[in-house]
């Protein structure tokens, strides 16, 4: 979701007019069929015996108030006109006061050390440059600083010109299977591979040594890409006994969106544009209350379905409309 993408306004295929950044907070989804896909998942009652939830959620050893994870929302600290507002600290400060895990994005070394000063838990996602030592480099520098887990935008290989991707004038290059082996032995944390859109993926990154996927075509950047959620369960069937913790994103703006995503199989969940515009207009309080009502609504939908923690989420609760 970094400010260097662009989607097109109305149309769900990208191209050369109408292009807003994402981060503007009004873009809609390249993909719409990741909304329609949500919405048409519904859920039945089980109100006999259901009692008030659990969110406690256990990630790589941690807990957390909830399975709300804030995505990573990249260069967030240059997009507004009011020059005297840092939203990537309000965001990081909205987390830790939250007790939620938070990511970050494609930031220059300097501006990260900034932004995690007085962070809570964090994960630090990377692109796949083409200098590799600037992966590992990255990579290290994270994990010097405190993260909890590192990672890596698989989905960032291919640009919109059939090439290789240029983010920010950097250039990307193609990511193999023993490259991956080497980022991974570079560090002593827990590695995420973020947009697995595929069994076939998913088994690559838990052979290479992953701890953990995101199952996420990072909002739409494949055409005609399969919504997320759909390819969720396959997976999750996939990686069974593989002991790797599974986190989706796309489309969830809302707690009952990522009740959906729990049900179908993720262990927690990426929320990204769910407060982005209440973190871009009012700031950090206002990110910390979206924060609160997506984990009421996340609530309520458990106890209407019988739902008593974050560890007994069933999909057969689940109707496809």
């Amino acid at each position: 979701m970094e400010n260097h993408d662009e989607e097109e306004v109305k149309s769900p295929w990208p191209g050369p007019k109408g292009m807003i950044p994402v981060t503007s907070g009004r873009a809609d989804d390249a993909n719409v069929h990741n909304r329609a896909y949500l919405d048409n998942i519904l859920v039945e009652m089980r109100l006999i015996d259901s009692v008030e939830p659990d969110l406690t959620t256990e990630i790589f050893g941690r807990e957390y108030s909830s399975p709300l994870t804030l995505a990573a929302v990249s260069h967030l600290n240059k997009v507004l006109p009011d020059k005297t507002r840092q939203p990537m600290q309000e965001k990081v400060r909205a987390a830790k006061n939250t007790h939620v895990l938070n990511w970050i994005g494609m930031e220059s070394n300097e501006d990260y050390k900034e932004i995690v000063q007085d962070a809570g838990d964090t994960i630090r996602i990377v692109k796949p440059f083409a200098d590799h030592d600037k992966i590992i480099d990255e990579l290290q520098l994270a994990e010097k600083l405190g993260a909890v887990a590192v990672g890596m935008d698989i989905d960032h290989v291919p640009g919109e010109n059939g090439k290789y991707d240029v983010v920010d004038g950097i250039p990307l290059g193609p990511l193999t299977f023993s490259d991956l082996q080497r980022y991974i032995r570079a560090v002593n944390i827990p590695f995420v591979v973020k947009g697995v859109l595929s069994v076939r993926d998913a088994l690559k990154a838990r052979d290479a040594g992953a701890q953990a996927i995101v199952v996420s075509h990072h909002h739409g950047r494949v055409p005609f890409g399969v919504p997320p959620l759909k390819v969720l369960p396959e997976i999750k069937k996939a990686l069974r006994g593989s002991g790797m913790t599974i986190f989706a994103d796309g489309s969830l703006m809302t707690g009952y969106d990522a009740y959906k995503a729990l049900a179908l199989g993720a262990d927690a969940v990426l929320i990204g544009r769910g407060i982005l515009s209440e973190l871009l207009k009012n700031g950090q309080k206002a990110t910390e209350e979206k924060i609160y009502r997506l984990n009421e609504q996340l609530s309520q939908l458990m106890l209407y379905t019988g739902i008593k923690d974050t560890k007994s989420f069933d999909a057969s609760v689940l109707h496809f409309n």
